[in-house]
């Protein structure tokens, strides 16, 4: 029988990386995507730069 593995490569964290769900409505992630076309970014790595921002923004991370 041959061995069923649940994740495919892609779906394999990035080393240092948490994964998660995050659930949006659509006219927002319609949005998003387009604010991450036009930075030339995925949605994700959109996300990822916001909410990094915001981080130090807020005082709560260190600009690297």
């Amino acid at each position: 029988m041959k061995s069923q593995n649940p994740k495919s490569s892609s779906e394999t964290p990035v080393k240092g990386k948490k994964s998660f769900v995050i659930r949006i409505d659509e006219s927002t992630y319609k949005l998003l995507e387009k604010w991450a076309n036009d930075e030339f970014r995925s949605v994700n790595g959109q996300i990822e730069y916001l909410l990094n921002q915001s981080l130090i923004n807020s005082g709560r991370k260190k600009k690297e």
